[in-house]
């Protein structure tokens, strides 16, 4: 067993199994495991984390979060955020406070660094492009620019790309809405956003934006992965992790999220219209692409939205001051809408 891994497995009736394996240099991350087996693999060589009680979520998961999963999602049954699992660990982390204690602070780390194994493992077996998409939480579903970025996501998932977001609300749920509806036409798309209109925001109500993306989930069902995966963050709890990703990657850390979120999205990263944390992700990926080793570690850039990106929130201009004479200019693009964004990237 040396070299092996195993995180968060139920070992409890594996006790001959065990016996019989050698396990010096196996790790057991919060596996289950009979006081008696714990002592006899410990004694052997093993590495054994033991399970950290009280807590509302697994340190040492072994895979990516499902909307099912995060919001308790069962037939029959109303779709919720206040009392979802989601809802718990958010709870759970505004009580630590923001100088949380070592064991907060241990569990914390444990678990997102195993939402970044599975995160890869995710996207290593949908071994394909990834393309970003990056936009505001407050745009609305019932607005112009939501259906945009919606057929982006379809768009790009359609044309073989994984669709990395933020995973939270606005743009970027409109991003893996579309991306999950990759497969269907126009005009199911269309009825979907009509339902998800029905409650454009998550506020005043968060349950009803809930309930009106499980909606969509019952009506357009779909068979096999899906070409889309979010990384939101309980930072930034109190914005719900949209319903369409087809796998969620949720971090406690923002800072850490942030970074792995932008480092994953080699296929290009598009910026549609949003606000400072939208800017923050530009010069965060730009600062990357500035100090590139070599042309080929500079992703593609893509701001959507001249008037926005020029005059209401002018990055462009620094944008291309910075990158003047360097490989990241070359790859720096300012585009009036999505299917200029989309062209520039699969063409």
């Amino acid at each position: 067993m040396a070299g092996w891994f195993l995180q968060s497995v139920d070992l409890g009736d594996r006790s001959a199994e065990l016996r019989r394996l050698e396990p010096a240099g196996a790790v057991f991350l919060g596996c289950e495991l009979s006081d008696a087996d714990a002592d006899s693999v410990r004694s052997r060589g093993a590495l054994v984390f033991p399970r950290l009680p009280g807590l509302p979520f697994d340190p040492y998961r072994g895979a990516l979060y499902t909307a099912e999963e995060l919001y308790a999602l069962a037939p029959g049954a109303p779709a919720r955020w206040t009392d979802s699992p989601d809802a718990a660990v958010y709870t759970w982390w505004r009580a630590q406070g923001p100088a949380a204690g070592l064991a907060a602070t241990l569990a914390t780390s444990l678990h997102d660094h195993a939402v970044g194994d599975a995160l890869d493992e995710a996207l290593a077996a949908l071994a394909a492009p990834v393309v970003g998409v990056m936009g505001g939480h407050a745009v609305g579903r019932d607005s112009q620019e939501y259906a945009a970025a919606a057929r982006l996501g379809r768009e790009l998932a359609a044309a073989g790309r994984v669709v990395l977001t933020g995973g939270g609300p606005g743009a970027m749920e409109a991003a893996n809405l579309g991306a999950r509806m990759a497969g269907r036409g126009a005009a199911d798309l269309e009825a979907a956003l009509a339902v998800l209109a029905t409650a454009p925001r998550f506020t005043p109500s968060v349950d009803d934006w809930v309930a009106a993306a499980a909606e969509v989930l019952r009506r357009w069902p779909v068979e096999g992965p899906v070409p889309s995966l979010g990384i939101p963050t309980w930072f930034y709890g109190h914005e719900p992790p949209n319903l369409f990703a087809g796998g969620v990657a949720k971090y406690f850390a923002n800072a850490l999220r942030e970074d792995v979120l932008l480092q994953r999205c080699r296929g290009g990263l598009v910026y549609l219209p949003g606000a400072a944390g939208t800017v923050q992700e530009i010069f965060q990926a730009s600062t990357a692409g500035y100090y590139a080793a070599s042309p080929e570690q500079v992703t593609p850039l893509v701001l959507v939205g001249r008037e926005h990106w020029t005059s209401v929130l002018p990055a462009w201009p620094l944008l291309q001051a910075l990158g003047r004479g360097r490989s990241m200019g070359e790859r720096l693009h300012l585009v009036d809408d999505v299917d200029e964004a989309c062209a520039l990237l699969l063409g």
